[in-house]
């Protein structure tokens, strides 16, 4: 049985490209019904498997831009030539639902959220170790060599914000990962699981 609050939680969560944010995040709408995923907009082409609307917005860049002119993002940044933004009535609807809203957004994006919303609740989440995070960007399969050298250079400055969230969390076991972020959630609402 879930208790809401009357207005739910903000929750700030991220990590590098290719640190298993979306693996994680499944797990955690499977096992705590008060999460909910902001869908972020995005103008970058989907990859295989990804739905139109469950995984990003895909949207062009001039739908993009107008929205953005419009004050219509919470955040927005550019990542490896590609705009990514978080709609703003979207998570408002969902917070005034009482539902824990979780924005997976990258790092700069994440910077903003903290700059506007200074008791948002945030998570950075890790790899065990560089070498492990190039390892999995190569598993993927999706990228060209070029685009991983690129999210790997990312991924060395992103680290080094990681310690301005208020939680870190290294994802070297999938289900400790997934336990942890609950636990740290659980801690800051009055949800009842």
């Amino acid at each position: 049985m879930t208790r809401m609050s009357e207005k739910g939680k903000l929750v700030l969560y991220t990590g590098c490209s290719g640190v298993g944010k979306g693996t994680i995040m499944k797990e955690l709408l499977k096992r705590d019904p008060s999460i909910r995923l902001s869908v972020s907009n995005t103008t970058r082409k989907p990859r295989e498997g990804e739905i139109d609307g469950v995984h990003y917005n895909f949207v062009s860049r001039e739908d993009f831009i107008r929205l953005a002119d419009a004050d219509g993002y919470i955040e927005y940044a550019e990542y490896c030539k590609n705009l990514y933004g978080t709609p703003k009535k979207q998570v408002e609807d969902m917070l005034a639902q009482g539902c824990n809203v979780f924005l997976e957004i990258e790092v700069k994006g994440g910077l903003q959220v903290m700059e506007k919303f200074p008791d948002v609740l945030s998570i950075f989440i890790l790899p065990p170790s560089v070498a492990e995070l190039e390892r999995r960007l190569r598993e993927r399969g999706t990228e060209t060599e070029e685009v991983i050298k690129e999210r790997l250079s990312e991924a060395e400055n992103e680290l080094k914000v990681a310690s301005q969230y208020k939680y870190q969390v290294i994802n070297d076991d999938l289900d400790h990962a997934v336990e942890e972020v609950l636990s740290i959630l659980h801690q800051h609402t009055n949800n009842i699981i």
